[in-house]
């Protein structure tokens, strides 16, 4: 094994071509020096999909630190935003190992693909609701007027949220984006605000699902409560990351899949003719260009990784988007193909912290993909270039999709 820390190359991965166009940057790291280093993130870069499974597997691997960033501002604005630090050292993923455990077996049977499946009559017809009014118009931003709302109404009916209510979570969900992104304290400030506010419409709820319980994901936390399963802090904090992480990410993949058909018309007609191919089209989809471009891992004692050695506390970003294109593993990684079968891309993670919601953005994005083509045959871009949010190498965000038909 090489010590990391003198051995291995360091890379800007904030340039603006490297936040326009990651790929090209990420394939020249995999073939020049497959573990770089980032001095923007602090963290070693691993983009290889063998060395990327491997650190997702490896239980000495725990969730980086969200709120490692807040140290770098100023005392009087980390005393600002203790609130919301304080928030998110509660979220699941981001706290111990067996707290992480401890709200997956809690949450895991609402996420099975069994359960998930009662919920397809519901997303069909959320979809519809969504189409309908902008039929007879021929045109719509996909990303306003479905990919964000379908998901916000998805999560909102499992939250027990009135439905007047659903463009408040969006909000809300896209102002605590910033927490995932290299933001500066505006946009900081913004995700605390949307926090509190959130936490704050959430309290009612729980108070009445503590009278009359249902059969959402409130009414579960309020039993869990009860047992003495989880506090009502974490339940307050654990609601703002399910509705972040199960809208962001399924808008992510409606948004940047439809995006890819588009660009690529062929597929795009492959699929209108074969419907059957959409849960592969969706995997590919996740594959090529998935909603998370990369995850951030810590060690939690010495490792030996992808032939190095690191010390205990060490941050890794773990480049999803560039293991996902590993010629090694996928034949033709440059190629979108929604007939690619053996798909053993990233998307989710793997190992213990593998994304709880997978089940249910794969059907969503499902549902959403079939209601739209067979809406829409003629549907089509109305844009001439894609308009891509750059902010982090952690994802990248589409702004604006325009389609016509």
């Amino acid at each position: 094994m090489t010590d990391a820390t003198t051995t291995i190359r360091s890379y800007d991965l904030f340039t603006p071509e490297a936040i326009g166009d990651p790929v090209a940057l990420l394939r020249r790291m995999r073939s020049e020096s497959p573990v770089g280093w980032s001095p923007q993130l602090q963290a070693y870069v691993f983009t290889r999909h063998a060395d990327i499974v491997a650190a997702l597997k490896d239980r000495r691997l725990t969730t980086a630190n969200l709120t490692r960033g807040f140290d770098r501002l100023s005392q009087a604005e980390q005393d600002e935003l203790r609130p919301l630090r304080d928030s998110i050292r509660l979220w699941m993923g981001h706290t111990d190992p067996a707290d992480h455990v401890r709200f997956q077996q809690l949450l895991k049977r609402y996420f099975t693909p069994a359960t998930i499946n009662t919920l397809r009559p519901q997303v069909r017809q959320i979809t519809h609701e969504l189409l309908d009014p902008v039929a007879p118009n021929g045109r719509m931003d996909v990303v306003t007027d479905l990919a964000y709302p379908l998901p916000a109404n998805v999560i909102a009916n499992m939250l027990g949220m009135p439905t007047g209510d659903r463009q408040r979570l969006q909000e809300w969900s896209s102002d605590i984006a910033a927490v995932f992104q290299i933001a500066d304290v505006a946009a900081l400030r913004r995700a605390q605000r949307s926090t509190l506010e959130m936490q704050e419409y959430l309290r009612p709820l729980i108070a009445q699902r503590r009278i009359r319980r249902g059969e959402d994901v409130l009414s579960l936390f309020v039993a869990a409560q009860r047992d003495g399963t989880v506090s009502a802090e974490e339940i307050l904090a654990n609601c703002v990351l399910l509705l972040f992480a199960g809208h962001e990410t399924t808008a992510g993949l409606i948004a940047n899949g439809l995006a890819l058909l588009l660009e690529h018309p062929d597929q795009l007609a492959l699929l209108r003719r074969r419907p059957d191919l959409t849960p592969s089209a969706v995997e590919e989809m996740l594959r090529y260009d998935g909603p998370a471009s990369a995850v951030m891992r810590v060690s939690t004692e010495a490792v030996e990784l992808a032939g190095h050695s690191f010390p205990a506390n060490t941050q890794f970003h773990l480049a999803m988007l560039a293991g996902n294109r590993d010629p090694e593993v996928f034949p033709d990684p440059e190629l979108f193909d929604i007939t690619r079968t053996g798909n053993r891309h990233t998307a989710f993670g793997l190992g213990a912290f593998y994304c709880l919601g997978a089940a249910l953005a794969r059907m969503e994005a499902d549902e959403c993909f079939r209601i739209l083509l067979d809406r829409f045959p003629s549907l089509r871009p109305a844009y001439q270039s894609l308009d891509r949010e750059a902010e982090s190498p952690l994802g990248r965000r589409l702004r604006s999709l325009p389609v016509e038909w």
